[in-house]
């Protein structure tokens, strides 16, 4: 179909989209949004510095497209994904109208009365999250087999807008992207941050901006290690006091908090809103001083200990002779399987140093089970490889290059088990960047932005079979973070990092050409008000 002229398609446009147009806050162009002029328009827009590097991508010299006052977003999809994939399209367009001032209606894909379009129409061999994406000098298409690869195309999508895209009030234009072909899937289908919420209590809204930053570079976990010695914080109806109680401190002894069962549902219904699904951790069998402290009964002498708001490791253990804590840890795992629609439970199993090892030896197949039982699979980090474990397991790596943690993730993989890296000389988001970081723990070493960034995760452990690798995650634990712009300077910039190495192809892996790009992130960091370390080995701009 020949492309309409202008006036004509405005005409159609207004039969079509009147109750869209009529429905959308529109503030009147300023002079300062007006068009773009004809020396705003001569030249291209510098090139993307697009993180994860897609798996393919090719400039198309010439070609450039401009998102305009009059575009509109063309939607395509079947009526089984419709009310998801318009679900994506509001969100995209939402925070551009905000950005722009542009009316941008969302209406069914038209050919030639669509600027954007948006299809999860695509065909099945692009997978569950791949993605096609073409911008040209007449459209910008996003095409996709599933909401998911649609919703992993427009994150794309927006990095490739100026970064002032993502500002919550009004800016100047022009709103350009160079002429550019992607198709792009996942390396690695697991691509994790892990947050912790019990060294230090972290509110509803807190958490969903650490979603909000992790989606944007196409992570698909949320890990939320919800219980250890200084806290428990997610609500289990049948042992109240582990959150009125054990929930009731944190690190330092200021105040705690915990999640009601309504709180935590909206966590999880906010992060699938963006694609992520979360993976709630009880850790087992020790980190367990704050269930102690609440129920006395849960102690092998049935003396309750004192809270706990330091930050020493491993002196805690549930009494692995008592059938009543396999009670507890029964009430515990259905209760937080009912609040989880994801198909993982994570147990924990590290850093057991007060349960002797034989206990730790018949605890964990035990506890295994019950997770089983929740029709969950189960998650633990590295240690419990030394036990039998079901199928489906998954391993979390959480080694410094040491032998013993190697022969760990082997010993899983030998199982069946599927391996997730996070090895804490690298991945961990808490270490120090240098001696002079103000927060966060140096026992793994100093993690520099390149540090983080530089290894591979299928050669990171030798032996490790590729099929056994499921992919990355960035755990940050906050001993020392007990604020949102603490937990953001030691997230960013490494965390987009490991997100890369789980998404992108081994191919792009190059630390060069990583830090460029990684550079042409500080200016939507500065829009987006993120707190970010501003690491000296980068060139930011």
């Amino acid at each position: 179909m020949t492309r309409l002229a202008r006036p004509r398609r405005q005409v159609i446009l207004a039969g079509l989209a009147a109750a869209a147009l009529l429905a959308t806050p529109f503030t009147a162009p300023s002079s300062a949004s007006a068009l773009p002029t004809v020396s705003q328009q001569a030249g291209a827009p510098s090139a993307p510095a697009l993180i994860p590097k897609p798996a393919t991508q090719h400039a198309l010299p010439g070609q450039t497209f401009a998102l305009q006052p009059w575009s509109v977003v063309g939607l395509e999809s079947s009526a089984a994904e419709s009310r998801a994939a318009k679900k994506i399209a509001d969100g995209l367009t939402t925070q551009l109208r905000r950005s722009t001032g542009y009316r941008l209606p969302v209406l069914p894909a038209l050919p030639g009365l669509t600027d954007v379009k948006l299809s999860t129409n695509g065909p099945a061999s692009l997978g569950a999250e791949g993605y096609r994406l073409r911008a040209d000098r007449s459209v910008l298409s996003v095409v996709a087999a599933t909401p998911e690869g649609l919703y992993r195309g427009v994150t794309t999508l927006r990095q490739l807008l100026p970064a002032k895209a993502d500002a919550k009030t009004r800016q100047a234009g022009p709103w350009r992207i160079s002429g550019t072909s992607i198709a792009d899937s996942p390396r690695y289908s697991y691509r994790g941050a892990m947050l912790d919420v019990s060294r230090h209590f972290f509110s509803v809204a807190e958490v969903k901006r650490y979603i909000d930053l992790a989606s944007l570079y196409k992570l698909n976990k949320l890990h939320l290690h919800l219980s250890d010695d200084q806290g428990w914080r997610i609500q289990v109806d049948s042992w109240p006091r582990l959150t009125t109680y054990g929930g009731s401190l944190e690190v330092g002894g200021t105040p705690g908090g915990s999640y009601s069962k309504a709180e935590y549902a909206s966590l999880v219904q906010y992060a699938a809103d963006h694609y992520m699904t979360v993976i709630p951790e009880i850790d087992t069998p020790g980190h367990t001083n704050a269930a102690l402290a609440s129920y006395a009964e849960l102690n092998c002498d049935g003396v309750a200990p004192p809270l706990y708001t330091g930050t020493s490791v491993g002196f805690s253990s549930l009494c692995v002779g008592k059938d009543l804590t396999y009670d507890f840890l029964g009430d515990v795992f259905r209760e937080v399987a009912e609040q989880n629609p994801g198909d993982v439970l994570h147990l924990g199993g590290d850093e057991a140093h007060s349960t002797p090892h034989s206990d730790y030896l018949t605890f964990v197949p035990k506890a295994a089970a019950l997770v089983t039982q929740q029709g969950k699979r189960v998650m633990g980090w590295q240690e419990i490889a030394e036990t039998p474990l079901p199928a489906g397991s998954i391993a979390q790596y959480w080694g410094t290059d040491d032998a013993r943690s190697r022969e760990l993730a082997r010993k899983a993989a030998a199982q069946g088990a599927q391996v997730v890296l996070s090895p804490a000389n690298r991945a961990y988001l808490d270490m120090k960047y240098d001696a002079s970081t103000p927060y966060g723990l140096s026992w793994a070493g100093l993690v520099s932005v390149q540090k983080s960034y530089e290894w591979n995760p299928s050669t990171l452990i030798p032996n490790l079979p590729e099929s056994a690798i499921a992919g990355v995650e960035a755990p940050i634990w906050t001993e020392t973070l007990d604020d949102l712009d603490k937990l953001e300077y030691m997230a960013f910039p490494r965390l987009p990092g490991i997100a890369e190495l789980g998404w992108s192809p081994a191919s792009a892996l190059d630390w060069t050409s990583y830090k460029d790009r990684l550079a042409g992130q500080g200016s939507r960091w500065d829009t987006l008000s993120v707190n970010f370390f501003r690491a000296p080995e980068i060139a930011w701009r």
